[in-house]
């Protein structure tokens, strides 16, 4: 296939002093393949700051990839993607040189916008807080959304949305920034003022490439990138010579002409160099173009707690969510236990029960905490993976805002419970022993819940996972049907079901045993230590905070 490039009769190639000393982002015959077949074919394009450069095509020709590839996010089955400085000097580490803004919001709607970019800042960049709120403020005031600060990102216009998006990645300071589909979705006046923006970003120095299916997105960009079906690139030029170069009229035939093209594009006036050297170089050392977070683990994780708290704090419905249904599941619970159920005397059934349900409401809480966590962040979560956030530090960062809520919920059931008799008085160290097992039970449902919210596509997944998972725990934990009437196979369940195990430590505590009938086939509850219980459950939200970080990872990437 013939590759055509041209140049203007205008064109700068040579670098100016805002792009002087400055590297060039430069992809030297990537290809990439997928389910075997070639989603790019030998491409090779470069971006230098100071340009503005529409890539275009028809749908499937690859832009996507393309973009992803110059940002370093997709693997090659050859080729090469890395920077270049002017005077051929390596330049250091490529971190911040390079952002991307995904066609999708990557951006949480419950926040204000101001908070939105400090939280993001806090993720990119090593520095202290006045210099990350500065960095805050150049960018809302250059993408001209200083009195957009207070408002939630969700009641943004489209347009301000995905400046908004931008801000984003400007965060970091990267001298080019690629965009997927900015204008898709928006009018055309949004559109035209998105433009402006982009054409702005560029004059004063930073490289800009867009993916757009607009024709009239292109007329003002100073090269046009055209890929052909199967990935092919197919011209790399000036915008306004591209109709000529293909025999066609306008732009918009440009893309009849890709969508009927079976052969290759015929040739036509080529310079050998594309603007600012976008032309066909020969292979020589290069940086991989990678994007690594250098700010701490542990600052992320502090900053991911925080925003999350932020989210939460922000957004009522989970909030009445969060604290709403452990205060409904304590309300039946005390209508349905009578005083005095697990006293002498009392009804045995109704003390294991009663033990039973509390376990199950711990299991309840924490499983309802995590299963809309995650799921709902998938778009934010892939982005922030592919600038450096680390799995682990947002993972870490719902258990360390959530636990604590879990642990007040756990107390709270307990105490209320006691003061209207549902609960027998006990000793202190038996108090802190079911509020342990408590806790754990809670821990390892939220572990659970977080890894089926990662695992899960969408919120409403996650609503159809619930009852799921619910229903293992309700009918294999030894309460409803007891272990030794169990089969087999279920009793090998119910040894692989936490709630079964949490069960039978409240059953010990409350000291159940002493109800039953020495024939009742409830007669062997809690005849483990209380290690045993708590090293069982301990292990449970080993294998699920695993788990949950593996799927996590896949999730991410």
């Amino acid at each position: 296939m013939t590759i055509i490039r041209t140049t203007s009769a205008t064109d700068t190639s040579t670098d100016t002093p805002s792009r002087a000393g400055t590297p060039t982002l430069v992809a030297d015959r990537l290809v990439v393949r997928r389910a075997g077949r070639r989603v790019l074919d030998d491409v090779s394009v470069s971006l230098a700051p100071g340009e503005l450069v529409a890539v275009v095509g028809a749908s499937g020709a690859g832009k996507s990839t393309l973009l992803a590839a110059l940002a370093g996010l997709t693997g090659l089955a050859s080729g090469s993607v890395g920077l270049e400085s002017p005077g051929n000097s390596l330049p250091g580490s490529p971190y911040g040189r390079v952002g991307l803004v995904p066609q999708d919001d990557i951006l949480h709607l419950d926040l204000p916008l101001e908070r939105t970019l400090r939280h993001a800042a806090g993720l990119r960049i090593a520095a202290g807080r006045s210099e990350r709120a500065a960095a805050v403020l150049e960018v809302m005031t250059e993408l001209d959304l200083e009195d957009r600060a207070g408002v939630l990102v969700g009641s943004l216009s489209g347009g301000q949305r995905k400046r908004a998006s931008i801000a984003v990645e400007l965060l970091a300071g990267p001298s080019l920034c690629l965009l997927d589909e900015p204008t898709s979705g928006l009018d055309p006046a949004t559109a035209r003022s998105l433009l402006v923006t982009l054409r702005s970003l560029a004059e004063r120095g930073a490289g800009i490439a867009f993916t757009t299916h607009a024709v009239t997105d292109v007329q003002t960009c100073d090269r046009l990138v055209v890929l052909a079906p199967g990935g092919r690139l197919a011209y790399d030029g000036p915008p306004q010579l591209a109709p000529e170069t293909f025999g066609v009229a306008t732009l918009v035939d440009l893309y009849d002409r890709l969508a009927t093209m079976a052969s290759p594009v015929p040739s036509g006036p080529a310079s050998g160099k594309a603007s600012l050297g976008a032309g066909r170089r020969p292979p020589r050392p290069r940086t991989a173009v990678t994007r690594q977070s250098r700010v701490s683990k542990l600052e992320q994780f502090v900053v991911l707690t925080y925003r999350a708290a932020d989210i939460v704090l922000h957004n009522r419905l989970t909030l009445a969510i969060l604290l709403g249904s452990p205060a409904a599941v304590i309300a039946m619970f005390a209508i349905l236990f009578r005083p005095g159920a697990l006293t002498v005397g009392g009804d045995s059934s109704g003390a294991v029960m009663e033990a039973y349900w509390l376990a199950f409401a711990g299991f309840f809480f924490g499983l309802t905490f995590g299963l809309l966590q995650v799921c709902s962040e998938v778009p934010v979560l892939r982005r922030e993976h592919q600038s450096g956030v680390s799995d682990a530090a947002y993972l870490g960062s719902k258990v360390a805002l959530l636990a604590p809520v879990l642990l007040v919920v756990n107390a709270a059931m307990l105490v209320v419970l006691r003061l209207l008799d549902r609960l027998p008085a006990l000793e202190g160290h038996t108090w802190v022993s079911l509020f342990v097992t408590l806790g754990l039970n809670s821990l390892v449902a939220l572990l659970l819940g977080l890894l089926a919210s990662a695992a899960v596509g969408s919120v409403a997944q996650a609503a159809l996972a619930l009852p799921m998972l619910c229903f293992p725990a309700v009918l294999f934990s030894g309460a409803m049907v007891p272990v030794p009437v169990m089969t087999s196979t279920g009793a090998t369940i119910a040894a692989a079901t936490p709630d079964r195990w949490a069960f039978e430590a409240i059953a010990r505590h409350l000291d159940v045993a002493r109800l039953l009938a020495a024939d009742s086939p409830y007669a062997d509850l809690g005849h483990a230590s209380h290690a045993t219980y708590w090293t069982a459950l301990a292990a449970f939200g080993a294998v699920f905070a695993g788990a949950a970080y593996l799927v996590l990872r896949q999730r991410a990437r």
